[in-house]
């Protein structure tokens, strides 16, 4: 799909506040109601749009406390690969993870309460994966920028 000037700047505006509606959006991009309605179900057919999510303030539910967590598998063999991403899954703590290259296999991003939940998570849950060789974790001080946009 070959996207045009309007689709990014439509597909901006949503990334900015999906709630907002056809007709708010129509007067934006100076196009009728149809016309956007039209654009944004394309997208979303041809999969641009993935999907549209509530982000939450993590203060609020007691999940401030951010860790990237480094990990290294003690061996590359599609086995430690496959065994650690399917149990990785299943970590309601971790939000992503990515292979990545580099002195470390994977990170992952981490959402906890505080130092005392995180520590529970290590020893209970993560370390009881197999295959891990070692981790590495990062804590935030403070959130400088987050975002979920692709400016287009």
């Amino acid at each position: 799909m070959t996207l045009d000037s309007v689709d990014r700047k439509l597909i901006n505006l949503l990334q900015n506040d999906s709630k907002q509606t056809t007709k708010q959006l129509s007067l934006q991009l100076n196009l009728s109601v149809t016309a956007i309605y039209e654009r944004i179900k394309k997208l979303e057919k041809e999969n641009v749009v993935k999907k549209y999510v509530a982000i939450i303030n993590k203060n609020k539910i007691e999940k401030s406390f951010l860790v990237f967590c480094h990990i290294k598998l003690i061996q590359h063999s599609k086995k430690h690969v496959t065994t650690f991403e399917r149990e990785v899954l299943k970590l309601e703590e971790v939000s992503e993870c990515f292979h990545v290259s580099g002195e470390y296999d994977y990170i992952l991003k981490i959402y906890v309460k505080d130092m005392d939940e995180y520590r529970d998570f290590m020893v209970t849950k993560l370390t009881a994966i197999s295959y891990i060789g070692s981790t590495h974790s990062t804590f935030t001080i403070e959130e400088v920028k987050n975002t979920t946009a692709i400016n287009i």
